[in-house]
């Protein structure tokens, strides 16, 4: 059990409530939001806030506008969708400070709900300057950290506005998400499999070294593959290799051999002179990548090989895709891993944004377990680390 306070332990009845949720969605290049997913994930918190008559100050970034107002990074764009999921009216505000902002929410009335526009239109947001989490907390009487996506970040809106407005609780997607990844973490039922790709060793090192003090098995695919097979002594042509990284996915290998762990590598893949769509394309056994090819997929055998690996686990941690799965030569490796894991009797938790995205086109997020919201806060837990916006969280007081 999460061991902090959430909404549900707080009176929040006529009070001003500022839940920090996560709207961070896609957008293509007219503007329009491809996934709402993190929208759709805040509205049981935000839902159960109405119902209970708060006053609701909803707070988010959107993208990297790096301390400066960028027109096309505007929260504008989600309160249209974030109306239509409510079925009600969410007044935006144009800003997320100053005396207009306060102006308005010391107007409002219970179960009113607005939206304050990108946080990180201020550089104070990322840099965490009291003056600036000051000002935010004035909107407040209580504080609701909903945004698991960016719980692992020490910024004004997660950390500095909780020294300045308590109770500071948790909302239900990060009470969710927490318990999810942390049970697992803390006593899985077994056999205990993770499914780790994505391009780099050096990104998620932490993540295996911790998760090889708990799982069973450990499947690699993905770029970060290649880098093992390099330090094994393959020809790997091209493909994505980390140097650096080679004589610690050798001691990787050797310690999950030592504990046990059965550990499984690509066994083929497919290869192209480049990542150009229309580039020539060949299934290849690992052994045989040519020399001025790159593996951007596993192959058909590696499939069947994973497939049979996860066929008897009982929790499945998928975190980083099989390939370039964006583009559809080197997509069938990732989404059939996708279909084996959500065909699978497990317990099946997808972490990281590039996973969930990857399921999701595969049309099987309806099928797995748990689809965690966060990248980088997925990976803080998995490494075994804190969140520094869940640690300044009210604590539930233990029961003598």
């Amino acid at each position: 059990m999460l061991n902090k306070l959430t909404i549900k332990d707080v009176d929040i009845r006529n009070k001003r409530v500022f839940i920090r949720v996560d709207f961070n969605v896609p957008l293509n290049s007219e503007l329009n939001i491809t996934d709402d997913t993190r929208i759709r994930s805040a509205l049981p918190t935000i839902n159960y806030a109405i119902d209970e008559g708060a006053k609701l100050i909803l707070a988010s970034h959107l993208g990297r506008p790096k301390g400066k107002r960028n027109p096309a990074l505007t929260l504008a764009t989600v309160v249209k969708r974030l109306r239509r999921l409510l079925n009600k009216d969410v007044m935006f505000l144009d800003d997320c400070i100053g005396p207009e902002v306060e102006k308005v929410v010391n107007s409002m009335g219970s179960g009113d709900v607005v939206l304050l526009e990108n946080l990180r239109f201020y550089a104070g947001e990322e840099a965490n300057e009291d003056g600036f989490a000051k000002q935010l907390a004035t909107l407040a009487d209580v504080y609701v950290n909903d945004a698991f996506g960016t719980a692992h970040r020490s910024h004004a809106s997660i950390t500095g506005i909780t020294r300045y407005v308590r109770p500071a609780v948790a909302g239900f997607l990060v009470k969710k998400e927490m318990e999810y990844i942390e049970g697992v973490m803390a006593n899985p039922v077994r056999p205990f499999v993770a499914l780790l790709g994505g391009a780099k060793v050096s990104g998620k090192l932490g993540m295996i070294k911790n998760l090889e003090q708990k799982v069973d098995k450990v499947i690699i695919g993905g770029g970060m593959a290649f880098t093992f097979l390099k330090a094994m002594g393959y020809e790997v042509g091209n493909s994505l290799v980390e140097p650096e990284m080679m004589n610690i996915a050798l001691q990787i290998h050797k310690l999950a051999l030592e504990k046990g762990i059965k550990f499984y590598l690509p066994v083929d893949c497919v290869v192209a002179p480049g990542m150009d769509p229309g580039s020539e394309t060949m299934i290849v056994p690992t052994q045989e990548i040519p020399k001025d090819w790159k593996a951007l997929d596993i192959g058909p055998a590696s499939v069947k090989l994973f497939t049979e690996a996860i066929a008897n686990a009982r929790t499945i941690l998928w975190n980083g895709p099989m390939g370039v799965f964006e583009i559809d030569a080197f997509s069938r490796g990732t989404f059939a891993v996708a279909h084996a894991v959500a065909e699978s009797y497990a317990l099946t938790i997808v972490g990281g944004g590039d996973t969930s995205n990857a399921v999701d086109k595969a049309g099987e997020s309806e099928n797995m377990s748990f689809i965690s919201t966060g990248g980088g806060a997925v990976l803080n837990l998995l490494e075994g680390r804190p969140l520094d916006g869940i640690m300044v969280l009210d604590n539930r007081k233990v029961k003598e």
